[in-house]
Order: structure tokens, then C-alpha cells, then sequence
């Protein structure tokens, strides 16, 4: 046990010496050390009274000058937790997965608050909404950017922003925008990756899409029933062109594993017809999975649920890749509960646009501790245990 609490502590030491540098003066750099240990600790609630009590502190006053006033580079702690995850999860087939998550709020003060829709709590709530970037290999995953949705009627009140802390010179951004935002940073940053996923509120999105092909970064992105898809010299439903996919399109495969073993859905693929702005050397595919129903369910007349993805990539991509991708976008989601749960994301009580970011930032310095320390646990416990296509449709079915 002291072994492990020493390695433990080591290993956070480490981190902490990656980012040191962005903390101007001792106090903040220490402060936003033991903020961390807070977060790292097994607390029922991470806010400035548990976390100052945890650090020794007799008052929250420390804590919330941190996340308020002190001075240091919270972008820059960013770019230091890229690049922390890079070193330690880091591999050519990464994939990075943007999703947004709500935060439920009171009152109409905090930064970028109102009523809206909410995934987290499926329902329109009084809440704000962070945009996400994680990343995700078969060593481990985390989220490593963020970025604070500003709604329509925020950003056109410009003295109630000034009271949020939100400089003059931020402007509205719609979600998709704040995504490639990060994207554009992490592939700017070098981050290995080969594709992006993403679901429908961003791959329905057009000039994403495109974004990401002027990038030459391949996407697996999921989009309605309804969404058109290029067939010979018009178009199709997605819905519709999956209809005249013959039974020997549809493989059985695990898109990943769940805690319950194997994610097993029933697949197909179907290649697009490229269009005049396809980029020259780029394949386009329709993804269509199909839920497997139990023997009672089909007895009972029930039909299996299909989701849609629109993928690109380079030609010959094979179809267990474009699965795979799809099947990481689920990690983003195990990111936001262990985050919520184990390290404080939304546990925050601050209201200022700043604070915002630096709470939400520490939190992700905190899960990607957690992350790179389960990549690198297995490996120990390892080590001491050894003591044809259809006439009727313009997209072609793999078979």
C-alpha cells in the first residue's frame, strides 16, 4: 500500500512538473496543487469548502481566488494536459471525439446559462453547455479541450456579459464551430490521430463535414434517417437506401467492449458516390448499425433500431475500421461520468466566464491522471501476477 500511495504521488508530481511553469507565482502553483489532490480525493462533493478542507484550510477564500482572481495560464495548462496524454496514451490511430454535456444551474448569473436542451438530463433545463474534445486509443482515453457554449441572447448582451467576465471580443459560435476550434488545435498540436467521430448535432452539420475533408482527417459522424445521401445522379434517404441493402450487406461485429463484454451490433457498408467536391483521393460511406433483437422481441413483431453514420476517409479503408471509430464515440460519454463522478466536473461554484474555464480544466488535468494511471496499472498487476449490389439502388453494398 505505501508502494502504491508512493507511486501514486509520484506520478502527480510529474504532472504537476509539466505545468508548473504556467503558474506565475509559489501560492497559485501550489494551490492549484492541492485543488487537484482535492479532486483526486474521495470526497461526496468537490467544492471550494470540501477542497480547502482537504488542503488544510480553514476557509474556501483560497480556492475561489484560484478559480477567480490568481494569475496563471489556463490555456496553457490546456496545451501541458494535451501534450501529458499525447506522451503516455498517444498512437497513429487515435481518435478524437467531440460531444458537449450539460452542467444544471440555478439563477441566471453563470456564464452562458438559460433554459435549454440539456443531453445530460434529456430534458430542457436551466443549464450551461461545454463543448468537449476527447481522445481515445486502445490505451485509454480523456478529454483533453473544452470550450463554453455562449447562446444567441448572451452574447448580444454585452453588459451582462461584462458582469460574467466574458471578454468584449467573444463572439457567437455555434457548437460545430467551438468543435473544430479544438480540432484545429489538437491537429495543429500534432496530436496522432486518423479520424474523428462524432454524433448527429454535429455530423448532419454540412460545413463540418467539409471541414474536416479540407483537413484530410477522416470521420465516422452520425446523422438521421432523414439525411440525403449522393445516389448516381440525384440522391437518397439514408433510411431508404439502407432499406434495399440485400441480407449478406450485414455483418455481426463488436464495435467495442462494454462492461458487460462486446458491443454486438449487425452492420453494413456502402460506398457513396463521390460527389464534385470530394477531395481527389478521399472514399465516402454510408454506416448503417442494426440493433440484434432476442428471440421474445423478434416473437413480439419488434424492429430492431437502426443508427446512421456518413463516413470519409482513404479509399480501401476497410469496414472494421469505420466500426471501430464508431464504436470510440462512446467514450466520450464513460468520460463525462467518471469525470462527473470520480473528479468534480460539475461539482464547480463559480459564475464567472474565467472561473468557468479553470475549474473545468483542472477537473481534466485530475481524469487524465486517472486515465494515463489505468493505462499504466494493467502493465504492473500483469508483471506481478507472472510470478452484390441492388439494381434499385445508386450506393453499393460490401457483402
Amino acid at each position: 500500500m505505501e508502494e502504491d500511495l508512493a507511486a501514486w504521488s509520484a506520478g502527480l508530481d510529474g504532472l504537476f512538473a509539466q505545468v508548473a511553469g504556467r503558474f506565475f507565482r509559489p501560492e497559485p502553483r501550489r494551490r492549484a496543487r492541492a485543488y487537484v489532490r482535492g479532486l483526486l480525493a474521495p470526497l461526496a462533493g468537490k467544492n471550494g469548502w470540501t477542497l480547502a478542507e482537504v488542503a488544510g484550510d480553514a476557509t474556501p477564500d483560497g480556492m475561489q481566488r484560484l478559480l477567480n482572481s490568481a494569475n496563471w495560464d489556463v490555456d496553457g495548462v490546456r496545451d501541458d494536459l494535451r501534450s501529458y496524454v499525447v506522451e503516455h496514451l498517444g498512437e497513429p490511430g487515435g481518435v478524437l471525439i467531440v460531444d458537449e454535456t450539460g452542467f444544471l444551474k440555478k439563477g441566471l448569473r453563470s456564464a452562458g446559462v438559460q433554459r435549454q436542451y440539456s443531453g445530460t438530463a434529456g430534458r430542457i433545463e436551466n443549464c450551461q453547455l461545454g463543448v468537449f474534445l476527447a481522445y481515445a486509443t486502445s490505451k485509454g482515453r480523456t478529454l483533453i479541450d473544452r470550450e463554453l457554449y455562449l447562446p444567441k441572447t448572451w452574447v448580444a448582451d454585452r453588459d451582462r456579459c461584462r458582469a460574467a467576465a466574458i471578454p468584449d471580443e467573444v463572439e457567437f459560435a455555434t457548437k460545430a464551430v467551438l468543435a473544430q476550434q479544438m480540432l484545429d488545435r489538437a491537429l495543429a498540436a500534432g496530436v496522432p490521430a486518423s479520424w474523428i467521430t462524432a454524433d448527429e448535432a454535429y455530423g448532419q452539420d454540412y460545413k463540418f463535414r467539409t471541414w474536416c475533408e479540407k483537413r484530410r482527417i477522416g470521420y465516422v459522424v452520425a446523422v438521421p434517417r432523414s439525411q440525403s445521401i449522393p445516389a448516381g445522379a440525384g440522391s437518397s434517404r439514408a433510411d431508404h437506401a439502407t432499406a434495399m441493402a440485400p441480407e449478406q450487406a450485414w455483418k455481426r461485429r463488436s464495435c467495442a467492449d462494454g462492461a458487460k463484454g462486446p458491443r454486438l451490433f449487425d452492420w453494413a457498408v456502402a460506398s457513396v458516390s463521390a460527389g464534385d467536391d470530394t477531395p481527389p483521393g478521399w472514399g465516402r460511406w454510408l454506416l448503417v448499425r442494426r440493433q440484434i433483437l432476442t428471440t421474445d422481441q423478434t416473437a413480439a413483431g419488434r424492429e430492431p433500431e437502426l443508427a446512421y453514420y456518413l463516413c470519409a476517409g482513404p479509399p480501401g479503408t476497410a469496414d472494421e475500421e469505420l466500426i471501430r471509430v464508431a464504436g470510440a464515440r462512446w467514450a466520450i460519454e464513460e468520460c463525462f461520468q467518471t469525470a462527473k463522478t470520480e473528479v468534480g466536473l460539475d461539482h464547480y461554484q463559480v459564475r464567472r466566464y474565467d472561473a468557468w474555464y479553470r475549474h473545468i480544466t483542472l477537473a481534466m488535468l485530475a481524469h487524465a491522471y486517472l486515465a494515463v494511471t489505468a493505462a499504466i496499472a494493467p502493465k504492473d498487476l500483469a508483471a506481478a501476477s507472472s510470478r452484390s449490389p441492388s439494381a434499385r439502388s445508386a450506393v453499393s453494398w460490401h457483402t
